[in-house]
């Protein structure tokens, strides 16, 4: 679980103790609804960067790393695919030049 999934049970752990309606800011008091409440200024807490290279380092372990066999193959369908693209798009592009040219001759 991070950090920003952590403050949202947080927050919404202290509405539900309070009756807000983290949607709207309306609340509830008994069966009385009471309009938006007073926007309070949010105090952010900000992370060191040594907290922030852990948290990277610990995503980056998650991460499902291609192994050398499939970054080759990847590699090689992307290759073969730009190549056919790029084909395509000359021919149609030479097809198409010639044929403005041809209807525009005098």
């Amino acid at each position: 679980m991070n950090r920003e999934t952590k403050r949202m049970m947080e927050r919404r752990d202290r509405a539900a103790a309070d009756g807000a309606d983290l949607e709207t800011g309306a609340f509830e008091i008994g069966d009385v609804e009471v309009g938006q409440r007073e926007a309070k200024p949010v105090r952010t807490d900000r992370t060191t960067p040594i907290q922030f290279a852990r948290e990277v380092r610990d995503e980056l372990r998650q991460v499902a790393w291609p192994t050398r066999v499939e970054m080759v193959n990847y590699s090689m369908v992307v290759f073969f695919t730009l190549v056919v693209m790029i084909a395509l798009i000359f021919v149609l592009n030479y097809a198409f030049g010639k044929g403005v040219f041809f209807m525009f001759q005098k």
